[in-house]
Formats: C-alpha cells, structure tokens, sequence
C-alpha cells in the first residue's frame, strides 16, 4: 500500500508550485496533452500524485521528465492549477531527490543560498587576484587548467553518483530487472534526445514552439562546441585561425541565443516563460554572460589588450567557476541531462516489458 505524504504539497511549494491543489481531477490537462496515449496520462497522473502526497510514486517515476512544458494544459485547465508549473516544479523535486550532496535542494529551496554561493566564489576570486599569487600568465594557465579538471570532477563526484540514483528510483527499484541487451539497443534514444530534444516538436507544432526548439538546438550544439573549443583546443592560447573564428561563432551564438531567452522570459512571450523560478533566470543569464565574457576576452588577446584589462578575465573566470560549481551540477542545467536520460531509461523500461 502506498504510503502519504502529508507535506508533500507544502514541500512541492518550496520549489516552485502554485495552486495545484484546485485540480479537481476533470482530465482536461490530459485531453490537450500531445504526449498523452491510452498507457500514458500527461500530466494528470502525477497531479494526482502531488494532490493524494504520493512522494514515492513521484520518485519512482519518469513522467515529469517526459514533459518539456507547452503550457497547453495550464493554459486549458479550468481551475487554474497550474499543471504544468506543477510538472516544472516536480522536476527540481526530483533533481534534488537524486542529488547526493543535498545542495541542489537547498539552493532550490533558498534563494539566499543561491546569493551566498555566488558571493563566496566573486569574493575568493578577487580575493585570490588581490594576494598577488599569480602572474598574468598563471592565471591564463590555471584558468584553463580548472576548467579541464571541474569537466572530469563534476561529472565523476556529482552527476554521474547522481545519474545512477536516478535509474536506481527509476529503473531498478520498480521492475528489479537489468538486461544489458536493452540498455544497448536504447541508446539511440539517449544521443538522440541529449542532442536534438527532437521530443519537443510533438508538443505543439505552431511556429512559436519551432523556433523555440531551434533556438536550443543551437544553443546545446554552440555550448558543447565552445567547451570543446574552449577546453580542449584552448581556445585563448590558440593562433589556429579555424579555431580562433570557431570560438567566436560559438560564443556569439550562445550570447544572441540567450538574450533572446532573456527577452522572451522577461516579456512572457509565451506560457513556458510565464512562470519562472529564480533558477530559469540563474541558468539563461549565466550563460549569456559566459559567452558573451569569453567572447571579450578572446577579442582582447587578438588585439594585445587583456593584460591591460585584465578585469575583463576576472570576470569571465568569475562566471565560469560559478557557472561549473553551482549550476551545472545543481540548477537548471542538469534538467536537460536528466531528462535526456529519462528518454533513455524509459526506453529501457518499455524494453524490458
């Protein structure tokens, strides 16, 4: 028997949701719901779950990473119950349930955390550069030097720990079956999804979603391009004319990407950007910055300058460490990890029935 979790709700509200308790169970969010079939209700399912305080079964299931969010069913729904900031607000639930370290669901919960976090990386920075421990050229060095090792130490302290508690919830803990022949022929689903999202094109097919979904195509492949870039090519020490150009275009990309990201949340231009959590802002805004920063500093070592302004990197540097430490293993940033893998795990479970 399922047990209840009496301060389900008044925890969901920690982290984002609003008015779900209106549903009165009419199904109309399902009715409007492209991703909705005869085995699947979207998103009715785990509204009844958030409603009854069903936590478990929350935990144990994929389906609110299944959603990228239309906003047709908020938009549709009688009650104004906000499904659909429900199922957003079950995703950083979840993100905070895998998270070994506990710190995602702290900073989801407390903007001041967030604050203090952000404060305490500017403060060692300037704090750092102050002591005069480094010379210019050490701080090139161990610029790029951090970002090579917060790649592999993030990934293998943080996410990957965290990856695996999500498929123990999600996989192994309601089937208690593993077959390795699945996980193979499932992988597809995984690249596939991680690098298009191709799945949000069934959600509305009107010219507003397409270019929404175009616009983060780009943004993932110019992301992953500039890290490449950037890490792997060391894009600030590089003299290679094709890498040099292909750093600008990544960067560019990402910044004119995001400030339309910026612009679209600011003006509410559609029902994905009606509601926003202080960590929809952190992800867009930081990641602007980032490549709009990087940017600038690759334009002043072309011109001989950034020795002479040499804020400039410390800025960059700046968003950079708080971007690789804060955000990326904790905010938003891991939604589209985890969801990537959702589509994977799932796939897995529909195998292995």
């Amino acid at each position: 028997m399922a047990k209840t979790d009496l301060k389900f709700g008044k925890k969901l509200k920690k982290y984002g949701a609003v008015d779900f308790n209106a549903c009165y169970n009419c199904g109309t969010c399902t009715a409007v719901c492209a991703l909705s079939n005869e085995k699947d209700s979207f998103p009715r399912e785990m509204v009844r779950y958030s409603v009854l305080g069903l936590s478990e079964d929350v935990k144990g299931s994929l389906k609110p990473w299944l959603c990228y969010y239309c906003g047709e069913c908020t938009a549709y729904c009688p009650q104004e119950a906000k499904p659909g900031e429900l199922m957003m607000s079950l995703r950083r639930y979840l993100t905070s349930h895998y998270d070994w370290t506990g710190l995602a669901g702290l900073l989801y919960r407390n903007l001041a955390a967030y604050l203090v976090a952000f404060t305490l990386i500017i403060g060692g920075i300037v704090g750092l550069y102050a002591s005069n421990t480094f010379q210019f050229e050490e701080w090139m060095h161990y610029g790029h030097l951090f970002e090579m090792l917060a790649i592999g130490g993030v990934f293998a302290v943080i996410i990957l720990p965290n990856i695996i508690r999500m498929w123990y919830s999600t996989v192994w803990k309601p089937t208690k079956k593993f077959k390795l022949k699945f996980y193979f022929k499932a992988i597809s689903e995984l690249l596939v999804h991680m690098f298009t999202q191709k799945r949000s094109l069934s959600c509305d097919s009107d010219t507003k979603n397409k270019i929404w979904w175009f616009e983060h195509f780009v943004l993932v492949l110019s992301y992953l391009a500039l890290l490449f870039t950037t890490v792997f090519l060391d894009w600030f020490s590089a003299t290679n004319t094709i890498v040099v150009v292909a750093g600008y275009v990544f960067s560019g990309a990402i910044f004119v990407v995001t400030t339309d990201f910026v612009i679209r949340r600011m003006r509410k231009r559609s029902e994905k950007s009606t509601f926003t959590h202080p960590s929809d802002w952190f992800f867009v805004i930081w990641l602007m910055l980032m490549g709009f920063s990087a940017f600038a500093v690759r334009l002043l070592v072309d011109f001989e300058m950034l020795q002479s302004t040499f804020w400039v990197f410390l800025i960059h540097i700046t968003v950079l460490v708080q971007w690789a430490l804060i955000i990326v293993p904790f905010g938003k940033w891991t939604h589209f990890l985890y969801r990537s893998f959702a589509m994977y795990f799932d796939k897995v479970n529909k195998l292995s029935k």
